[in-house]
C-alpha cells in the first residue's frame, strides 16, 4: 500500500502546486486590468518570435493622438518613459525606477493613490518637478509608517515635491517589487531627466475585455498609418495585450503542470509494480491454500477474483489513504513556502481512477498465475 500512497500523495501535490502557480501568474496579470493593451516600440525576429525591442525611437506623440482620435475601441491611452537611478533623502538614498505617465496611466496600470493626489493636466504642460511614491521607496528613505507628502525628494540630482503616495500592492508573481517606484508626469521625465523626445511604450485600456482584440487592430492600423509604412512593410512596434501575457504564461505552467505530475505519476508506476511483486510472492506462499480450494470445487475465476480483488483493495485503500496525505502534504507545503497551491477536484478523481486501474493491470497477472495452477501439483507444493 505505501507504494501507492506516495504515489497518489505526490500526484495531488505536484498538480495542486502546478495549479497553484498557473492561477498565481492569472491573477497577477489580471491585477493590472484585463482590458489593457500595451505597445512597445521596434521589432525583433528570433525564431519566428516578434520581440518588442525598447531601445528603438519609433513612438512619438503623433502615435498617441493617432490612438486617441481613431481607435474606437480605447478608453483611455498614456505614454510611458522610465528610467534607473537613485532616490535621496537627506542621508538615506535607494535605487528605484522613475516612471512617467500621464493622468489615465494609473487607471490602465491599476494603481491606486493612499494619500495625497495625482498631477494635474497643467502640471503635465509644465513639466512640474512632482512625483507619487510608492511604498518600499518611503521605507528605505523617510523611514516606516512616515506619510511623505510635501516633502522634497531628490532624484538624479533633481528634486520632487511628493504629492501623493501609493497604495502597497506587494510584489508580483515574478518576485518584482510593485511598490519600488517612483511616478511623475511624462514631460518631466523626459525633459528634466532623461533628455528624450520619444516614448518607450503606450499604455491604453480597452473600453472592455470582448473589445480587447478589436483594440489591438485598430492601435495597429492607427500606427501603420502614423507610421507610413507600406503594405508588405513590418510593422516597426509589437503590440501585447494581458490576455496574450495571460495565455501564454498558462500555456508555460500548463507544460510545468503536465511535467510535475508525470514525475510523480512514477511513483504510482512504481507502486503498482510493488504490488505486482507482493501478489506474486502472495501467490507462491499461498500455493497449498489454492489447490486445496480447487481441489473441493473452486473454479479458477474464483481464485483469479480473489487475488485480483485483494490486489484492487490494496489500492483502493492506498488510493484513500494518499489522497488525504496528498491534501495535507499540500497545505504544509503552502504554509511553509508560502506558495499558493489549488488543489482541483479532477486531480482527486484522476489520482483515484489510476490507483484502481493500477491495482486491477498489476494485479491480474499474479491472479492469473494462481488461476492456472494445477491442482494436484499446488497440493504437493512446500
Amino acid at each position: 500500500m505505501l507504494g501507492i500512497i506516495i504515489g497518489v500523495a505526490s500526484v495531488i501535490a505536484m498538480l495542486g502546486i502546478g495549479q497553484g502557480s498557473k492561477m498565481s501568474i492569472q491573477k497577477q496579470i489580471s491585477s493590472m486590468g484585463t482590458n489593457m493593451v500595451f505597445v512597445m516600440p521596434g521589432s525583433q525576429q528570433r525564431g519566428g518570435v516578434q520581440f518588442g525591442n525598447t531601445s528603438a525611437q519609433s513612438l512619438q506623440e503623433k502615435d498617441v493622438t493617432a490612438i486617441k482620435n481613431e481607435c474606437t475601441s480605447i478608453s483611455a491611452v498614456s505614454p510611458e518613459v522610465r528610467t534607473g537611478g537613485q532616490a535621496v533623502f537627506g542621508n538615506m538614498n535607494w535605487p528605484t525606477t522613475l516612471y512617467g505617465g500621464n493622468v489615465d496611466y494609473f487607471n490602465i496600470r491599476k494603481i491606486e493613490v493612499q494619500s495625497g493626489r495625482i498631477y494635474t493636466e497643467k502640471e503635465i504642460t509644465s513639466a512640474a518637478k512632482v512625483c507619487l511614491i510608492g511604498q518600499t521607496v518611503i521605507e528605505n528613505t523617510f523611514g516606516q509608517g512616515v506619510d511623505p507628502v510635501g516633502q522634497t525628494i531628490r532624484f538624479k540630482n533633481i528634486p520632487f515635491r511628493i504629492i501623493g503616495v501609493l497604495k502597497e500592492k506587494g510584489p508580483n508573481t515574478f518576485g518584482q517589487d510593485q511598490d519600488d517606484m517612483l511616478i511623475a508626469p511624462y514631460t518631466t521625465v523626459q525633459k528634466r531627466v532623461m533628455a528624450i523626445t520619444y516614448y518607450q511604450s503606450i499604455y491604453t485600456s480597452a473600453i472592455d475585455e470582448t473589445k480587447t482584440q478589436n483594440a489591438v487592430s485598430e492601435i495597429d492600423n492607427a500606427l501603420r498609418r502614423s507610421h507610413k509604412l507600406k503594405e508588405n512593410a513590418d510593422d516597426d512596434f509589437t503590440i501585447r495585450s494581458q490576455e496574450d501575457l495571460i495565455n501564454t504564461f498558462s500555456s508555460i505552467s500548463n507544460i510545468l503542470t503536465v511535467l510535475l505530475g508525470a514525475i510523480a505519476g512514477i511513483s504510482l508506476l512504481v507502486g503498482g509494480i510493488g504490488i505486482m511483486n507482493i501478489m506474486y510472492v502472495s501467490v507462491k506462499e499461498r500455493t497449498r491454500e489454492i489447490g486445496l480450494r480447487m481441489s473441493i470445487g473452486g473454479r479458477g475465476i474464483d481464485i483469479l477474483m480473489q487475488f485480483l480483488i485483494e490486489s484492487i483493495m490494496i489500492s483502493v485503500i492506498g488510493g484513500f489513504i494518499g489522497i488525504l496525505f496528498g491534501i495535507g502534504a499540500s497545505q504544509i507545503i503552502g504554509r511553509i513556502l508560502a506558495w499558493p497551491i489549488v488543489i482541483l477536484p479532477i486531480s482527486i478523481i484522476v489520482s483515484f481512477f489510476v490507483c484502481c486501474a493500477i491495482g486491477i493491470f498489476f494485479g491480474w497477472y499474479p491472479a492469473r498465475s494462481a488461476s492456472n495452477l494445477n491442482p494436484i501439483d499446488a497440493l504437493r507444493y512446500e
